[in-house]
């Protein structure tokens, strides 16, 4: 290949957009009833696009039986809930995996105070203690679940337990049912 070949063929590529690193798009909106923020999408999420989207994570199964939902969404329907006052997002844009996967440099904590900031959603809720203490900046056996104490002018804080399959020892309802009676009040 010629040199004037191997630079015009440089510059096509690098003269092409540049791939999207955002694993899940962020559905927020002004003043959501609630937004829920998880660490990173999980590979299978990442892979299809949608929120909770591993058949083993009991997400969209616990936000309708806690009564936050009407019906029971599927994954592919997580956009549609904006309808409903409720928004998505996580810490890390960029990463995917388990939470233990994520890398520290791949949580962008200034992006998301800046996000909750502008957006001024009526509540919070981290779905791990892992997402919260990141947020809290404390361990994640400091992070209790459920309600957490007022925090200046920020939204109400929620902390879930893991939906993820992966978290099945630790896994109970009544957080989740806690936070359905706080948004519904």
């Amino acid at each position: 290949m010629s040199l004037t070949l191997m630079r015009a063929t440089i510059l096509r590529i690098d003269d092409l957009p540049a791939p999207s690193l955002h694993r899940l798009p962020d559905q927020l909106h002004p003043n959501l009833r609630l937004v829920f923020v998880g660490t990173a999408a999980s590979t299978r999420s990442a892979e299809l696009g949608h929120y909770y989207a591993h058949p083993g994570n009991r997400f969209w199964r616990a936000i309708h039986e806690a009564g936050i939902t009407p019906r029971r969404y599927q994954p592919g329907e997580f956009a549609s809930l904006i309808a409903l006052g409720i928004g998505f997002t996580d810490l890390s844009k960029t990463g995917a995996g388990m939470d233990h996967q994520i890398a520290t440099e791949m949580i962008d904590m200034p992006g998301f105070r800046a996000k909750m900031e502008k957006y001024r959603p009526r509540t919070i809720a981290f779905t791990s203690k892992k997402a919260a203490s990141l947020f809290y900046g404390r361990p994640s056996a400091a992070i209790s679940l459920g309600r957490q104490p007022r925090d200046g002018d920020w939204p109400e804080i929620f902390v879930l337990p893991s939906p993820s399959g992966a978290a099945s020892g630790s896994w109970t309802l009544e957080p989740w049912r806690e936070l359905a009676a706080w948004i519904a009040a």
